[in-house]
């Protein structure tokens, strides 16, 4: 079964830097494209970043220029980079994950758990 294990995030001060880091429960598993959505309550799950398969990546206008998907292939890992963060950068981050399996590809809409960001002001 495919889980996605997501780590990091924290609360940070506005300014700071995080990362937070989502990784394939076995290594059967491979991360082929990935984003990185962010909801907070009342909200609707908002897309943040993306990396292809190939590495291309994209970014949400709000925040372009601080945050940097990136993936270690080695490591089945994808990370966000979150610099200059902000108060509304506050909210629950999830991993979303095309997977591969055996060079198949297996399903492109699994989750990781979610994980806590919380910038003070």
């Amino acid at each position: 079964q495919v889980q996605l294990v997501e780590s990091g995030g924290g609360l940070v001060q506005a300014g700071g830097s995080l990362s937070v880091s989502c990784a394939a429960s076995r290594s059967i598993f491979s991360i082929n494209a990935a984003g990185w959505y962010r909801q907070v309550p009342g909200k609707q799950r908002e897309l943040v970043a993306s990396i292809t398969s190939g590495g291309s990546t994209s970014y949400a206008d709000s925040v372009k220029g601080r945050f940097t998907i990136s993936r270690d292939n080695a490591k089945n890992t994808v990370y966000l980079q979150m610099n200059s963060l902000k108060p509304e950068d506050t909210a629950v981050y999830y991993c979303n994950a095309e997977i591969r399996s055996l060079g198949i590809i297996i399903g492109n809409n699994y989750w990781g758990q979610g994980t806590q960001v919380t910038v003070s002001s």
